[in-house]
């Protein structure tokens, strides 16, 4: 599913190739087996698709909410952007600011 030439962005502006992303997801594969998957929304545009998802471990474990932009090129995802944040810090975020104001 994954081109050839497929770059993964993240927000620190880093960014992985396809191999170093696959290789990230085996590593993630054993200890977020039983994650729970909520799609909110998927979205498509052109070549392009969103999903804003919710993620949770099991028995009560931390929760993640997502958002995944992918570039879709000749049927492969070419680029992903992927942003996470922990449901627990979101009203923190809120005022993200405020800390460099001290």
């Amino acid at each position: 599913m994954l081109s050839d030439g497929f770059v993964h962005h993240r927000p620190d502006s880093t960014s992985s190739t396809k191999a170093e992303w696959l290789a990230a997801v085996q590593a993630a594969l054993v200890p977020l087996a039983d994650m729970q998957v909520e799609v909110d929304h998927l979205l498509a545009d052109g070549d392009h698709v969103v999903l804003h998802s919710r993620r949770r471990l099991p028995d009560g474990g931390p929760e993640i909410v997502v958002v995944d932009i992918w570039r879709i090129e000749d049927g492969l995802v070419a680029e992903c952007w992927e942003i996470i944040e922990p449901v627990a810090q979101a009203a923190a975020n809120l005022v993200w600011w405020e800390a460099a104001m001290r």
